[in-house]
């Protein structure tokens, strides 16, 4: 499996604070079959990381897991906020693009609210040859209250990534029962941990795996879009959510 949402990187923003968090992460992450993460350090007021510092990060924590001997390759990424998104410049945005590849960018989408502007920033970062993948929209209320508001942007090509503790429910019904509707509708592409800390939103995948209608999903979710996006090709249609199993058992 592919992770391509955590904040892995210690000491850059409100996620892994030590480097014995990162390992703890990767540790916990390789046990469940992850073989890649991506270090997607938030970019907004609060914490204006540089690619420059992203990338010091990342290469950081491949020589220190190679010295560890922990099997979880690094990759280069950012979670950008739609206000910090009009102040980078191009090269900057593509610096923060998922394994550097140029193509797909995590772009945070606010808990609460719907951005006036939200189609035109999206518009801009397209006409750079950028494609936005909105992270955990399925936690934001207005979401929750109709999901079917992000199919207009999925239509015309944008990702949506949902978050593992969503679907299992440790943040909340709303949350769980907006990112089941994503899934169902066929508006997620990608299931991401968004770790921050051993203790926060820990690292791992397997219980919203086991929480997915099926197993054709499940390997999509986790491994087929995620390495299409690492690669920087296309992202095939989301396969259906025909339920061999329930969700959550129910």
């Amino acid at each position: 499996m592919i992770d391509l949402h955590s904040h892995v990187l210690p000491g850059v923003d409100d996620g892994a604070r030590t480097i014995d968090d990162s390992r703890q992460l990767a540790r916990r992450a390789a046990s469940e079959g992850i073989t890649a993460i991506a270090a997607t350090p938030h970019v907004r007021a609060d914490y204006p990381t540089t690619p420059d510092r992203m990338e010091a990060g990342v290469e950081t924590l491949r020589v220190d897991f190679a010295e560890q001997r922990i099997p979880v390759e690094i990759l280069h990424g950012g979670e950008i906020d739609l206000d910090a998104m009009r102040q980078l410049g191009p090269d900057d945005l593509r610096r923060f693009t998922i394994a550097q590849g140029g193509r797909y960018l995590l772009v945070e989408f606010p808990y609460t609210g719907w951005p006036l502007d939200l189609e035109q920033k999206l518009f801009d970062l397209a006409l750079t040859g950028i494609v936005p993948i909105l992270a955990h929209p399925e936690r934001n209320r207005e979401v929750q209250a109709d999901p079917r508001r992000l199919a207009p942007f999925v239509g015309r090509g944008g990702l949506v990534q949902v978050t593992a503790a969503s679907l299992e429910g440790r943040i909340g019904r709303s949350s769980r029962k907006a990112a089941e509707d994503l899934i169902e509708a066929g508006h997620a592409h990608l299931l991401a941990s968004d770790a921050h800390t051993p203790e926060v939103r820990e690292v791992g995948l397997a219980g919203a795996v086991e929480a997915l209608p099926n197993d054709e999903l499940a390997h999509f979710l986790t491994e087929e879009a995620p390495a299409a996006i690492v690669a920087g090709e296309p992202v095939p249609h989301p396969p259906t959510a025909r339920r061999r199993r329930r969700f959550f058992g129910r």
